[in-house]
């Protein structure tokens, strides 16, 4: 039975990695969901929500071990981890002189920024899942001016959408959903205003029911950390009966809505997915730290006074065709059709990858760093080397400690307490 290993930290990576999953296990697959010792936010209710039982929490060098024994591996970590983690594999494979797993990599949403990054970050693996054909046309464009093989890329657009948008209904609207995002926007008074322009909304809606949707509940944390979270902005503020905070799973929960309104979150396309109506919110203007620049084709920005009125826009059909484009196949079988192709024939596209000027300079400098600089501090043993060599033994091997064992949502008040006691 081929073994596939699923590597990921936070929800959204969970996700990303659950229709796979199904896809690969209905083919005859047997699965593993693995969980590397760097930072990492997952409560119960978080693998629940994303469709899992259990993870497993293991070393980041087992990760490596347990992937190089493996038939296909999917690696939904961040860009920088994967990119130090692409490079520790390829060495242990080409070290041991094996074959190697077929290695997936993608991007767990709409890519907002850091889009040439991204991809180089990701460039080591076999199968590049893209998201949309912008994307792809974009990747494209950043291999061939660095002499890299285009191979691996593979257009696949993202593995819980349906790959065909239903139609957009025509009963009226009952039910509005706001997906709230971790850190867009990131200022305490900016996300003030957009709640208070949701309440309003609600008070001129009374006949609808009003949802806001935090991205994580209090005390969970996910990728991208919440400073300021709905909870306690909205503490102590009158709402109207119409009006509530909800933690449903967006994809549980979508079937019921007819508006969906955000700032840039990619539950924008499972709206459009499933149907539902969609206002990307514009009172905050057009910025790159909000994310809603790439929505600029879309024709579904949005004031609040616009989405009061009900003057929701229609969108445009090329966007939607980037993302939603033409395949009688879903995202997760398009990955697996090519995964058991690869595994058939033996061929590893990654291999001309790593042979590439521009990927042995990469795994050049990342080896020289102790993959410190090029995986972000993700190294576990360069991480409490650069520590110690900036804090001292004491207060290196403390801040270490607090970023590698502590609860991510724990760590401000811990290092707050350790810098009054001074151990940091």
């Amino acid at each position: 039975m081929p073994q596939v290993l699923f590597i990921a930290a936070f929800d959204s990576q969970l996700k990303w990695c659950s229709q796979i999953r199904t896809e690969l296990e209905g083919r005859g697959f047997s699965s593993r969901v693995v969980v590397p010792d760097i930072r990492s936010a997952l409560s119960k209710s978080q693998i629940a929500d994303a469709g899992f039982a259990e993870v497993e929490r293991i070393g980041w060098e087992e990760t490596l071990v347990q992937a190089a024994a493996s038939d296909v591996v999917v690696c939904a970590l961040s860009g920088p981890v994967t990119k130090g983690w692409t490079i520790a594999l390829s060495e242990l494979v080409c070290r041991e002189g094996r074959t190697g797993p077929v290695l997936i990599t993608g991007w767990v949403g709409i890519i907002i920024e850091k889009a040439t990054a991204g991809y180089l970050d990701r460039c080591g693996s076999d199968i590049v899942a893209v998201n949309s054909v912008e994307d792809l046309q974009q990747f494209r464009r950043v291999a061939d001016r660095l002499g890299l093989p285009a191979g691996n890329l593979q257009l696949t657009g993202l593995p819980f959408l349906s790959g065909q948008p239903a139609d957009n209904p025509l009963s009226p609207i009952r039910r509005v959903l706001f997906a709230d995002q971790p850190t867009v926007p990131s200022r305490p008074v900016e996300r003030s205003y957009l709640y208070q322009k949701l309440i309003e909304y609600a008070r001129a809606h009374p006949d609808r029911e009003v949802l806001l949707k935090p991205r994580h509940r209090p005390g969970e944390d996910t990728f991208h950390r919440m400073l300021h979270h709905p909870e306690t902005l909205l503490a102590g503020v009158t709402v109207p009966p119409n009006f509530r905070i909800d933690y449903t799973p967006v994809s549980v929960i979508l079937p019921t809505v007819d508006l969906l309104v955000t700032m840039s979150s990619t539950a924008c396309l499972e709206a459009i997915d499933h149907g539902c109506r969609v206002a990307l919110v514009l009172d905050l203007g057009i910025h790159e730290r909000y994310g809603n620049h790439v929505f600029l084709d879309t024709g579904l920005l949005r004031t609040f006074s616009q989405i009061e009125r009900d003057e929701i826009g229609s969108i445009a059909q090329e966007w939607q065709d980037s993302y939603f484009f033409s395949d009688d196949r879903s995202a997760p079988q398009i990955l697996a059709d090519r995964a058991e192709e690869l595994l058939a024939s033996g061929e590893r596209p990654s291999r001309e990858v790593w042979a590439s000027t521009y990927y042995r300079s990469a795994a050049e400098f990342h080896r020289s760093t102790d993959g410190v600089a090029a995986s972000g501090g993700r190294a576990a043993a360069g991480s409490l080397r650069s520590r110690i060599d900036r804090h001292g033994s004491v207060k290196g091997a403390v801040a270490h400690l607090s970023y590698t064992v502590v609860p991510p949502a724990l760590n401000g008040p811990l290092r707050s307490m350790a810098k009054k006691v001074g151990l940091l």
